[in-house]
């Protein structure tokens, strides 16, 4: 990794997190505008229209290696873009973002562990230090600073669809790493998001047909659009070129972010002011960050 590609990676350690988070909001605003499934669809269909005109010579040149690599394709689609897409939206309908949040603080030491057997990755003492540190950060705000509140915390049956996708992308960080491509990162997001798509569609159709659905209106086109910008085409894009440079275990450390962008992306876009809990618990996370992926 040469040093201008290794400075980019850690820009983007600290960017891709608030893109991520994004989707948080969404899913929060998504209630009664535009179905689950839907919105997932739409999601992956505007970003992999997006992405077409700078990615077809590659995809076109290189269509031997993804007519090789389609079962995998089809894996990570079903993975990344249907459960941790339409799933992360439907649980959003019954569960609380504390619960959410709280699901998906194991994602990134189950990646760890999970990248130490699969990948053969190892965390020197600083990393496992910046783990710990950044953990112990998330649930202090996510304990709005009294850990008595994480005992007080209730799970409803919406948790099974959050806790399917926190399993999920673990699965799919490590099968990401794990499954060599031919094709570039770009050109392999656009194919994993078609084999996304073809595990979507059935779904998308079945919702339609069975579930009363909200009119079609601007508001969620909207949603749709940012949807598939922010923790669609930039997001994964980034998660991509960073597992390649950084390893599965270090890149996954960015998840502990999110709930600190979440409360800034909150207080910007519908005015929901950040308390002290969250300031103290960024004091923690941000600095294990650092310690854990510092060169």
């Amino acid at each position: 990794m040469s040093a201008a590609t290794a400075r980019w990676a850690r820009v983007l350690l600290w960017v891709v997190p608030a893109l991520w988070s994004s989707n948080y909001l969404i899913a929060r605003l998504a209630d009664g505008v535009i179905a689950p499934h839907l919105l997932a669809s739409g999601r992956w269909a505007l970003a992999a229209l997006l992405m077409l005109p700078f990615t077809w010579r590659g995809l076109h040149a290189r269509r031997h290696a993804w007519r090789q690599e389609w079962k995998q394709l089809l894996v990570l689609g079903a993975l990344g873009m249907w459960i941790c897409g339409a799933w992360v939206y439907q649980g959003g309908l019954s569960t609380s973002s504390t619960n959410i949040a709280l699901i998906y603080a194991i994602t990134p030491v189950a990646i760890a562990v999970a990248s130490a057997h699969v990948l053969h990755e190892r965390m020197n003492l600083s990393q496992k230090a910046g783990v710990v540190f950044a953990l112990v950060g998330l649930l202090f705000v996510i304990a709005k600073g009294d850990p008595m509140r994480l005992l007080a915390v209730r799970f409803t049956t919406g948790d099974l669809w959050i806790v399917a996708a926190a399993v999920s992308w673990t699965a799919y960080s490590v099968l990401l790493r794990h499954w060599p491509s031919a094709l570039g990162p770009a050109e392999r997001l656009v194919a994993i998001i078609a084999g996304g798509l073809v595990v979507l569609l059935p779904f998308t159709l079945l919702e339609w047909w069975w579930l009363p659905q909200p009119p079609l209106t601007p508001r969620a086109a909207l949603l749709v659009l940012l949807a598939a910008l922010l923790p669609g085409v930039l997001s994964y894009g980034a998660y991509s070129f960073l597992q390649r440079e950084l390893g599965a275990s270090r890149t996954a450390l960015m998840l502990y972010l999110a709930p600190v962008y979440g409360a800034a992306l909150a207080w910007l876009v519908i005015g929901e002011v950040p308390s002290w809990y969250h300031a103290a618990g960024a004091a923690l996370i941000l600095p294990a960050i650092w310690l854990a992926t510092r060169r």
